[in-house]
């Protein structure tokens, strides 16, 4: 079982790119965030011919913290998977700042009082996080600001202790890799990026996953891409091999980030 989470920034926008990448990557599950689509007008019809259900959970406008359509959970194949894109809390000290931390304690509250960390449990999305420095591109520029701070963090880590692991950083203790990049320009082709997307599993889960990966080639080229890259797991057996882009881009980000420093 593939299971992916993708922040496609607008749906309608990127329906082409995400067509592309159902046919790609092959996904079983796909969790998608920030569609900015009411239910009414999700695609339903391109993703079933596609082969996919579409489960869509919107309100296709920007909202406050509190009464938003931010999580959509099902279960498939066995395991509840559950979509979820956290706010982005703008500006540390501010209402939204307070209220994403107010919104991840409800999450915590949701696990604590609905979930059992002994069973098989996915929740993947947009956390906007980046759990420690080696998630940022340069901690001492992202210092100050929302998804680095403390108490988000913190918030974070409560998630990890009620009983989820952080599959890819599990994976890849030592590996500096991100999942969104800012669209000014260079910022994605010096990776100066955050790994701010996470597929958080409980043991049960964690236990047959064979790879954990983020597919930066879904990141460039045409049409506008997301700012953000999708991340995918394979439980109990590798899915639709494709080559993610990492291997290639070494070398290249290297040298763009030799010349800025030059």
């Amino acid at each position: 079982m593939r299971i992916a989470t993708w922040n496609v920034n607008s749906l309608k926008a990127r329906l082409e790119k995400v067509e592309w990448w159902l046919e790609r990557a092959a996904p079983d599950i796909l969790l998608i965030q920030e569609t900015k689509l009411s239910d009414d007008s999700a695609p339903l019809l391109p993703f079933s011919m596609a082969g996919y259900e579409l489960l869509h959970h919107g309100e296709g406008h920007d909202f406050d913290p509190f009464g938003e359509a931010r999580m959509v959970s099902a279960v498939c194949g066995g395991v509840r998977v559950v979509s979820i894109y956290a706010p982005n809390g703008r500006e540390v000290g501010s209402p939204f700042y307070a209220g994403k931390l107010a919104w991840f304690a409800r999450l915590r509250r949701w696990l604590d009082e609905t979930q059992d960390p002994g069973t098989p449990l996915v929740i993947g999305g947009d956390f906007n996080v980046a759990p420690a420095d080696r998630d940022v591109w340069d901690p001492d520029a992202a210092h100050g600001g929302t998804h680095v701070s403390g108490p988000e963090r913190e918030a974070f880590r409560s998630l990890l202790d009620w009983g989820l692991e952080d599959t890819w950083r599990e994976r890849n203790p030592g590996l500096r890799r991100f999942t969104w990049w800012d669209y000014r320009a260079g910022n994605f082709q010096r990776d100066e990026g955050m790994r701010i997307d996470h597929l958080l599993a409980t043991a049960l889960v964690a236990a047959r996953i064979v790879e954990v990966e983020v597919d930066r080639e879904a990141r460039k080229g045409k049409p506008v891409p997301s700012d953000h890259a999708p991340l995918f797991m394979d439980l109990d057996e590798p899915g639709r091999p494709f080559d993610p882009g990492w291997s290639d881009a070494a070398a290249r980000i290297a040298d763009r980030v030799a010349a800025r420093r030059a």
